[in-house]
């Protein structure tokens, strides 16, 4: 039985690590890199009868050229409150409109900017691997409980934790390796 326990805890671990990694290349995504991305719109709300939402629900956002967006809203009344969301966003756009279409040039990005978006990475990516390392903090505490009740001898428990540890380890060099991506992207841009 304890076999079926630790197997199905190690899996739980597991997924609860790729969870971290998912969430993180999410935060990734919306951080501003030169090119165009419809992803850092993401998170820029406005209100639509009554309600904050996205920008990619009122609208199609495209991205015709690598440091442009253009986005075609379905109701054209929406011009302006998009215009307005997208301008009081920390992002740092000036998106133009001819009336039914918005288009949001990317400016080029200055070496200061580029230095903060790498910082933000850096932090974004440490926020990831202490996700991940809570997961094992989480995981080896229930094998020590374990062990304390009698399920697993202390042998086994030093086995587990070590598996729980290269599990850990090999999460934490993907986060190391998305962070190198990123940032070269930034860098790059």
């Amino acid at each position: 039985m304890p076999k079926d326990i630790i197997a199905q805890l190690m899996k739980e671990t597991d997924r609860h690590m790729l969870e971290t990694i998912d969430a993180t290349k999410r935060e990734f995504a919306m951080i501003r890199t030169g090119r165009a991305n419809p992803a850092i719109l993401d998170r820029v709300l406005v209100e639509y009868y009554g309600e904050q939402v996205p920008i990619k629900q009122v609208g199609t956002i495209s991205t015709p050229e690598a440091r442009l967006m253009m986005i075609s809203p379905w109701d054209k009344s929406m011009v302006k409150p998009i215009i307005d969301a997208i301008t009081s966003s920390e992002l740092g756009l000036n998106p133009n409109s001819d009336g039914n279409v918005i288009r949001v040039p990317l400016p080029q990005l200055t070496t200061e900017r580029r230095r903060e978006l790498a910082r933000m990475v850096a932090r974004k990516t440490e926020d990831g691997k202490v996700g991940i390392r809570n997961a094992r903090r989480d995981t080896v505490e229930k094998l020590r409980e374990m062990q304390k009740e009698g399920k697993i001898s202390e042998d086994d428990l030093r086995r587990f934790q070590d598996q729980v540890q290269k599990i850990t380890d090999t999460h934490i060099e993907q986060v190391g390796k998305l962070q190198g991506s990123k940032e070269r992207e930034i860098m790059e841009g």
